[in-house]
């Protein structure tokens, strides 16, 4: 038996060895890396016009901009006579000082350097013979202009949004907060990718132990690929196993300066129009970007609409099947008498009918957003009036539920964060089918559920269920579920354990 007994496979190495190119910084090595690159070019240049001495000039089209290298680069290179009529040593350092017109010129003592260097848009002279290179940043600003935020719409504040590209994204955030306490950190993330992510906090603000532990998390993410925001999001979270989202992601940068402000350590991921901004609570999530912006009043009645909007999304689907098949006498009669009479020529129970609309609902909206935009709107128009009043009047489903589930999914809709909707969704399934099969016992016990399963989450520190539940030790001064009036609101969260709790006079 022990002769057809598989052994476990071992874990393969990791495909990214370290350091990744071995051998000499050499022009000869350099084209070797980039063997079979067609946009890879190296060019011989003769120093001051002297044939005698020349230099290797390595680029990667497509990542320069020509207009840069011949300009800043190749035409002091050639025309310079003085640079020609002494030694290599002499016209090294001349080049290295400054006689080529780069605002940036570093030098480079191995391969991997130099190969990360060509690849993030900058060109390289190597004399021949010498293992060592100088390297001009002269890459080009191709990017996506900043526009209007899509996900977040400003109705009162500032209309940019974050955009791909990292050294964009940092100055939209230095124009926002001006301080020159704004600190900013860079790692690599990524085997393959080579991401740059920074992280940013304001020095004498921020915890700085709350920086240390997004510093950690991040220098501690080993993977091939950062190319997509849960590539981040579950290597940087203390747990995964929750559908609630732990990090705070924002595409407009007055929120993501503000969460800064505050006393939160803000990420920045090369690739991502998004900023994240740790740690985050529940509270954070039922915010909207615009509440700053709005009168304090209508801030705050907008913020208990969300909440009670929380609760109907939540609840209302499984309410509703617990109080039909097993507590009629909760119902008006009139109300009653009618879901009956409705209900009448269904063939199906109704914790069935509910959690199939509820799947529907699921389907049409995924449908919606995965096709192109207009004819995502077709299919939703077409699948929530068409095929819901057909449904409707071929008696597979009740008008009631149809109408539950619509109110259910509507209330989803107002939760400004489509990560907290994302979670309400899959717990209201949950509730739904507690409450069809145990009544409002089980409802109640899913709320204990949840609230227990809430109450266990923490990020990087902070109780998830702020300002309703604190962690140890932490104060309530500063939290507020509410919007206070601007001239009242004097202390940063203590959740935060920010160095300067008071924010103004």
């Amino acid at each position: 038996m022990g002769i057809f007994q598989k052994r476990p496979p071992a874990d393969p190495p990791h495909p990214r060895k370290e350091p990744r190119l071995e051998g000499a910084l050499t022009a000869e090595n350099l084209a070797g890396v980039f063997a079979d690159c067609v946009d890879f070019n190296c060019r011989s240049v003769a120093v001051g016009g002297n044939e005698a001495m020349r230099c290797q000039l390595l680029f990667i089209a497509g990542m320069v901009r020509m207009e840069r290298v011949s300009d800043y680069v190749l035409r002091p290179l050639a025309q310079d006579k003085a640079l020609g009529e002494q030694g290599e040593a002499v016209a090294w350092e001349k080049m290295r000082s400054g006689a080529l017109y780069s605002l940036s010129v570093t030098e480079r003592d191995t391969l991997d350097q130099a190969a990360a260097d060509l690849i993030d848009g900058n060109c390289l002279l190597i004399f021949p013979g010498k293992e060592r290179a100088l390297s001009f940043n002269v890459g080009t600003e191709e990017k996506r202009g900043i526009g209007d935020p899509e996900n977040e719409v400003s109705v009162k504040g500032p209309r940019d949004s974050f955009v791909e590209n990292l050294r964009t994204n940092t100055s939209l955030t230095r124009r926002h907060l001006k301080a020159p306490e704004l600190k900013i950190k860079e790692q690599t993330v990524g085997r393959q990718s080579l991401t740059p992510v920074d992280i940013l906090w304001l020095e004498g603000i921020a915890d700085r132990s709350t920086v240390e532990a997004v510093e950690g998390q991040i220098q501690n993410i080993d993977i091939d690929a950062l190319l997509a925001t849960g590539n981040l999001e579950e290597y940087l979270t203390d747990t995964t196993a929750t559908a609630f989202p732990m990090m705070l992601c924002t595409e407009r940068p007055d929120r993501f300066c503000y969460g800064l402000s505050q006393g939160k350590v803000g990420i920045l991921v090369e690739g991502l129009p998004l900023g994240y901004l740790a740690p985050g609570v529940i509270s954070d999530f039922l915010m909207a970007p615009q509440d700053r912006s709005e009168n304090w009043m209508v801030a705050s009645a907008l913020t208990v609409l969300r909440w009670l909007c929380l609760l109907v999304t939540l609840y209302l689907p499984g309410l509703y099947v617990a109080m039909v098949n097993f507590h009629p006498e909760m119902i008006p009669t009139r109300l009653a008498l009618s879901i009956m009479a409705a209900r009448r020529d269904v063939p199906f129970s109704t914790l069935f009918e509910t959690l199939l609309l509820l799947v529907a609902f699921e389907v049409l909206q995924e449908a919606g957003l995965r096709l192109p935009q207009s004819i995502g709107q077709t299919v939703s128009i077409l699948g929530g009036l068409v095929v819901g009043s057909a449904a409707v009047e071929a008696r597979l489903i009740s008008p009631a539920v149809l109408v539950v589930v619509a109110i259910a999914g509507i209330a989803g809709y107002t939760m400004p964060s489509q990560d907290l909707a994302g979670a309400l969704r899959l717990w209201r399934f949950l509730f739904t089918l507690l409450g069809g099969l145990a009544g409002l016992f089980g409802v109640a016990t899913g709320t204990a559920l949840l609230v227990g399963h809430l109450a266990g989450l923490e990020s990087f520190g902070a109780a998830y269920l702020t300002p309703f539940a604190m962690g140890a030790g932490d104060s309530g001064e500063g939290e507020s579920l509410l919007r206070q009036p601007l001239p009242k609101d004097k202390l940063r969260p203590g959740h935060l354990n920010a160095k300067n709790r008071r924010k103004q006079r």
